[in-house]
């Protein structure tokens, strides 16, 4: 299909006369008019400089982008500043309307006249009642008083809508004008209309539009997929339907705000949830606003649409917000580390089976144990295979596949290729920088009885900018790597990270003794210096430690039922005080074997 797009500078006038022939219409999707009276009073202020210097140059007012939809013009971008221009000469008209009638006041009228209302192309009667602009955003009350302003050139102060107050603000700026100097108005009026260029972008569809918006828009709030889907859906409704649908959509863009997420996110996990209900398991993904059109957007129609998204957004507000919701399993400490480890992951792919399991199964009488287990065993799966091969594609088709089983069952199949654990215990050690935080986080929170604070930063033990002389037998090229391995790695909180400086571990542990962070006060407690033997030791330990943690998550296990339960590893009762969970078990001190005798156990136990 041949796309066609056509691009023609044209003054003011020119572009608003146009509308005598396809009337301008701001579309249901596009969000309400939200220009300031600031940014009103700049452009007003703009085009009053550039009257009073009598400048030559045109003046440019930017791009306008839209598409022929039947006898209309869809404003796909653009809408703030045609909207703005269309008030300013209602304001301008509503001046010269109350001016004494003369030679220049009725040849001003004549010019603004066919830029706001419809004229019969024979008579050139203008008829007051048809104005060349409508505006049918959703949910937008202004909507009304923006075609009543343009119609009676009348406003209320009460109001507080942008249309009414804007409107207002260049009535008074209008009056401000020397009445000793009417020529002055009059030009002011010629170059709104003749000098002000615009680059008006025409497509012949709205994929097109929206394609050229998004390659040329840097401003503002750019238009969403999700912009599109809400008028898709508001259209769907009935007249009952369209009210309660707008302040369910008006709720939902709140909360996600707060969340630090957008609805156009909430889409795209959406997505992913009925691809797996459609067995859907194609590693290449398609753009949502193509997903969801295809079959008539029957997708956006369904019952459980606004339910569902809302239940993705309560999973967010837990992960992002570190709050509660009135779900028991928002309350459970070690789910809330779990999601907080898997954040960490250094891409997306986490999201999807996460949302996938809690909109399938949340439901369920112990999704609490079934959720943690789950959350345990992806991680395992992930971070093993993403310290191993650290590319964006790692997991990809066993995540895929992943999403499809978990429809099937709260244990669902795990299909990812097995991992070497000797290669993963040699790749923690000197782990890839976008793994550090994640390997951090799991060893931290083994030992931690709630979240890490927000705001940590990873701490290197021994300071990156050493001295030479401190390690006399050592190559700086050799102290330059042990620097960076993992063995001397830390999670600490940025603000004391700042006033721990690059000191030396003595130095430094004053500053320890101030963290909240469990790991690192028990490192400090148990050690009274720190080298590069030090660094070599916990490299072994680490390394060890989390491979043994993975395992018993999971790692390498695909059957639908683990053959370790991550919660409750059987040991013998008699034991069970002195091993007294996995919790602690890095902080262990292993001069009698016991932490290691424990590890040996759970690995042996697969």
């Amino acid at each position: 299909m041949t796309t066609s797009i056509e691009v023609n500078k044209k003054s003011v006038k020119q572009l608003l006369e146009s509308g005598k022939r396809q009337k301008f219409v701001i579309p249901e999707y596009q969000r309400p008019y939200a220009w300031s009276e600031e940014q009103a009073q700049t452009l007003f202020d703009d085009l009053v400089e550039y009257t009073v210097n009598d400048n030559e140059e045109t003046y440019f007012l930017g791009t306008i982008v839209s598409y022929e939809n039947n006898s209309t013009q869809e404003i796909i971008d653009g809408q703030q500043r045609i909207t703005t221009l269309f008030l300013l000469l209602r304001a301008l008209y509503t001046k010269l309307s109350k001016q004494t009638p003369s030679h220049q006041v009725n040849f001003q009228k004549s010019q603004i006249e066919p830029a706001i209302w419809a004229q019969d192309e024979v008579t050139g009667k203008i008829d007051f009642d048809k104005i060349l602009i409508s505006s049918e955003v959703m949910g937008d009350d202004g909507n009304q008083r923006f075609t009543e302003i343009l119609k009676s050139g009348r406003s209320d102060p009460k109001f507080n809508d942008n249309y009414s107050k804007n409107y207002i603000l260049f009535q008074q700026q209008i009056e401000e004008f020397p009445t000793d100097q009417p020529m002055q108005l009059y030009a002011f009026i010629s170059n709104i209309l003749n000098r002000a260029i615009l680059l008006p972008i025409t497509a012949d569809s709205q994929d097109t539009a929206l394609t050229i918006f998004s390659t040329l828009n840097d401003r503002g709030l750019a238009l969403s997929d999700a912009d599109i889907f809400k008028a898709k859906i508001y259209n769907h409704l009935d007249a009952t339907g369209k009210n309660k649908f707008i302040e369910k959509w008006k709720r939902l863009d709140e909360d996600t705000t707060q969340a630090s997420e957008s609805i156009q996110k909430l889409f795209y996990y959406y997505m992913f949830y009925l691809r797996a209900l459609e067995n859907d398991r194609k590693t290449t993904t398609p753009g949502i606003r193509k997903y969801y059109s295809r079959d008539n957007f029957k997708r956006l129609y369904q019952n459980d649409l606004m339910d569902n998204l809302n239940a993705i957004l309560s999973l967010w507000i837990v992960v992002n917000n570190r709050t509660e919701i009135d779900e028991s399993w928002s309350k459970n400490i070690q789910i809330k580390q779990t999601l907080d480890e898997l954040t960490s992951y250094p891409n997306e792919f986490w999201k999807y089976p996460v949302v996938i399991f809690y909109l399938k199964h949340h439901f369920d009488d112990n999704f609490d144990q079934t959720f943690l287990k789950f959350l345990r065993h992806l991680l395992a799966a992930l971070c093993a295979r993403y310290i191993v091969t650290p590319t964006i594609n790692a997991a990809k088709r066993g995540i895929l596949n992943l999403n499809a089983e978990i429809v099937k069952s709260s244990t669902p199949k795990f299909d990812f290729s097995v991992v070497d654990e000797n290669e993963l215990k040699e790749k923690i050690k000197n782990a890839h920088r976008n793994t550090v935080r994640m390997i951090l986080k799991i060893l931290a929170y083994q030992q931690q009885d709630d979240l890490l604070p927000r705001k940590w930063e990873i701490e290197h033990i021994l300071p990156q900018k050493w001295q030479s002389s401190f390690f006399p037998s050592n190559s700086d090229k050799e102290v330059k790597e042990l620097v960076e391995h993992i063995g001397n790695k830390i999670p600490f909180e940025k603000r004391l990270n700042i006033i721990a400086s690059n000191g030396y571990f003595e130095k430094k542990q004053e500053s320890y003794a101030k963290t909240k962070i469990q790991i690192l006060l028990d490192l400090s407690a148990t050690n009274t210096k720190w080298g590069l033997d030090e660094i070599r030791e916990r490299d072994m330990r680490t390394s060890d430690d989390l491979v043994s943690l993975l395992n018993m998550w999971g790692l390498n296990e695909n059957e639908d039922e683990s053959e370790i339960d991550a919660f409750q590893v059987k040991i013998p009762v008699n034991q069970v005080e002195k091993y007294n969970g996995f919790t602690n078990a890095l902080g262990l001190d292993d001069s009698d074997g016991s932490r290691r005798e424990f590890l040996d156990l759970v690995s042996k136990k697969k």
